[in-house]
């Protein structure tokens, strides 16, 4: 039986006791057959770290916008509506 992106893999024994043996700390793996390394973590402190990296990239969009306007860079507000507009016009064709 092959793997597909909607199954649910289920630990070995040996990986859920290593797992439960770190208790709230994450748990490093390694694939044999390409020596990377993974990490193995609970759900929510999975989803918690991705939101903090993606209110990060959001502060550091908005600070390279801030940047690129003072410094003199992009477009008028008016044009980039337009262009907005255009572009969501095209996409509903």
């Amino acid at each position: 039986m092959g793997y597909h992106l909607m199954m649910t893999v289920k630990l070995t024994k040996e990986l859920a006791d290593a797992l439960n043996a770190t208790g709230d700390r994450e748990l490093e793996v390694v694939d044999p057959s390409t020596q990377r390394t993974y990490f193995v973590v609970d759900a929510e402190i999975h989803r918690q770290a991705m939101d903090a990296l993606r209110r990060q990239q959001d502060r550091d969009a908005i600070a390279q916008g801030i940047a690129e306007m003072e410094a003199g860079e992009g477009i008028p507000v008016a044009e980039a509506r337009k262009l907005t507009r255009e572009r969501l016009l095209a996409r509903g064709k």
